[in-house]
């Protein structure tokens, strides 16, 4: 069958209602409905229907679909006819497809795609209807990106600066892009603000959006946000996409200086670190300059100062470092100078003074006044202790009475200041009290055996510090014990020196003390011990016999039982000789018992007492 063409008087071409079609019962003719507009992204797949009406269910004679090109030509597409479809060869081929309902579909739809496609109805005697859909392709773009001004924006600039640019990519149509501060839309006004934007089509057809936006600052917009917007249509409605918010470095001179002391000035004690800080309330910071002032002078100290940083740093503080600092900025801008001045303040504690009264040369059980002073721009407290760190008093004096050796001691003074943490000094007495040497302990009386090696221990104390000999020759350990001189001397036991002994002799210039140490020989005090023992059971033994002979006398009968015959047996005659028995113990001495020989051995009491009986006849 041969198809006709478009000029074919077979099938005149009628025009296309604007309007969707609605059949009615009182339809008498051919009518073809289809949507004004289809809208698609760019890479999806557009669906034109084509719905159409002949009067008494008559069949369509053929289908058409056409395009409408740049030149306003329309290209065929389809010929749809009850035999078949023959599709013609267009550059739509192989992304074209008809649907069962004869709708038009038409993939991976791109932007050359927007255009308009036409669908003609041929119904025989009924003729030639046709209808056109636009087809509308889209592509949302990105979210739009922003960059602030990198190198940041003067309020004192000649010309009106560039705030920030913004770009959008890959889109379609063209979008439109406007500019907001702090979220409030600007508008382009003249010699106020100024936005300038380029429109970019690419080789893909989308379009690349970039706008620029130029407006004065003042010092206040350090604190502005700004952010672009990207208009776009999308089905009818207009849609936004928003930038991220950002902030633009502006430059401002400095209004205020503050100067300040870290840690806090009152707070600053000798030896200290200390950092004078000079911050402005101007951006860029300003180049800083420090004076401290001498006199009437100021004298430039930035030397000390780190370099830009506005920070001043003083090592180890004195007294000499007190005084008025001065910081001086200068703005490079404009050329302003503003300054600021601090007083530093180092506390300390200065003439530690110790005294003593009397001064003279102390002996024993006299008494003693220390008193303490020193001067400081604070409050002061005063503490005494001793050698080992004891606390003894607090305040300025201490009084020590009735002084002995043991007071000699090396006494401190401690000052603090309560209201600086951590500063304090101190100051040392060593307190000496004289007399004339005092033995303290001797081990004696000593327990020993001829021919053993002893040791004899002597200890004393005085000041100044004695000499300490002794009587006999031996090896001699001399040592220090805590305010007391102590000597051990090693030495054999020979028969003289147990006889003799030996003395402890210790002297200093204000006099001498001795002692003599006995030595007791252990075994003759065992042999006279054994004989004391033996008197005393024969004693026992006597009267023991005594009691038996007058017990058996008395059951004899040859004792009466009276009172007159006790007497006579229990109350001797005056001439009678007596029997008496007696014991004795001698106690030992107890710094004797403390002191022992080498040989280590303690005797037990009954060792060292002595016993004796005493029979009278």
């Amino acid at each position: 069958m041969e198809m006709g063409t478009l000029d074919s008087p077979l099938f005149p071409i009628l025009p296309a209602p604007n309007s969707k079609f609605c059949p009615t019962a009182a339809a008498s003719k051919l009518e073809i409905s289809m949507p004004d507009v289809v809208e698609v992204e760019v890479g999806d797949t557009a669906r034109i229907e084509c719905n159409f009406y002949i009067p008494e269910n008559a069949s369509y004679t053929y289908i058409d679909w056409f395009y409408v090109d740049r030149s306003n030509r329309q290209v065929r597409l389809y010929h749809i006819t009850a035999s078949g479809v023959l599709e013609d060869d267009t550059e739509y081929k192989k992304r074209l497809s008809l649907g069962e309902d004869k709708a038009l579909s038409i993939s991976a739809v791109t932007v050359q795609d927007a255009r308009t496609f036409v669908c003609q109805v041929g119904a025989g005697s009924y003729g030639v209807g046709e209808n056109s859909t636009e087809l509308s392709v889209y592509k949302v773009p990105k979210i739009p990106e922003i960059e602030p001004n990198s190198g940041g924006v003067s309020v004192h600039s000649n010309s009106i600066p560039e705030i920030a640019k913004c770009l959008s990519k890959n889109s379609f149509p063209p979008p439109n892009i406007t500019w907001h501060k702090n979220g409030v839309q600007l508008q382009a006004q003249e010699k106020d603000v100024n936005i300038q934007s380029t429109l970019t089509r690419e080789s893909s057809g989308l379009y690349t959006v970039s706008s620029t936006l130029y407006a004065p600052v003042t010092r206040d917009d350090r604190l502005s946000s700004y952010h672009c917007t990207v208009h776009y249509w999308l089905r009818g409605h207009s849609r936004a996409l928003e930038s991220r918010r950002v902030k633009v470095n502006i430059f401002y001179p400095a209004e205020h200086l503050k100067l300040q002391v870290v840690p806090s000035s009152a707070l600053v004690k000798e030896g200290d670190n200390v950092t004078l800080v000079c911050e402005s309330d101007g951006n860029p910071q300003p180049v800083f300059t420090f004076f401290k002032k001498n006199l009437d002078e100021w004298q430039d100290v930035s030397s000390l100062a780190e370099p830009q940083s506005g920070v001043l740093t003083l090592h180890d503080v004195d007294k000499s470092s007190s005084g008025t600092y001065k910081c001086q900025s200068l703005d490079l801008d404009d050329m302003s100078q503003i300054e600021e001045a601090v007083d530093l303040v180092v506390n300390y504690i200065e003439g530690v003074d110790v005294k003593m009264e009397p001064s003279s040369t102390l002996q024993e059980g006299q008494n003693v006044t220390l008193s303490c002073d020193a001067h400081s721009p604070v409050n002061l407290t005063y503490q005494w202790r001793d050698e080992n760190g004891k606390k003894l008093k607090e305040g300025k004096k201490l009084f020590l009475n009735n002084l002995s050796f043991e007071s000699s001691n090396t006494y401190s003074c401690r000052v603090t200041a309560p209201s600086v943490p951590g500063l304090e000094q101190s100051k040392k007495l060593f307190l000496a009290v004289e007399g004339k040497p005092r033995i303290v302990a001797i081990s004696s009386p000593l327990y020993v055996r001829q021919d053993e090696v002893i040791n004899l221990t002597c200890k004393a104390i005085a000041f100044p510090r004695p000499t300490l000999q002794w009587s006999i020759n031996g090896t001699a350990h001399e040592y220090m014990d805590n305010q007391h001189i102590a000597s051990n001397l090693t030495v054999r036991v020979s028969h003289d020196l147990l006889q003799a002994g030996a003395k402890c002799r210790v002297s200093n210039k204000l006099g001498v003390s001795e002692k003599h140490i006995q030595l007791v020989d252990q075994k003759s005090t065992a042999e006279s011990q054994g004989v004391i023992i033996v008197a005393i059971i024969v004693a026992i033994l006597v009267v023991a016999v005594l009691g038996a002979v007058i017990y058996f006398l008395h059951k004899k009968g040859k004792i009466p039982c009276g009172r007159a015959g006790k007497q006579d047996i229990t109350k001797p005659e005056a001439r009678k000789d007596k029997i008496v028995v007696e014991v004795k113990s001698d106690k030992v001495s107890e710094e004797a018992g403390l002191l022992q020989g080498a040989n280590g051995e303690r005797r037990a009491a009954a060792d060292q007492s002595e016993k004796y009986i005493d029979l009278r006849n």
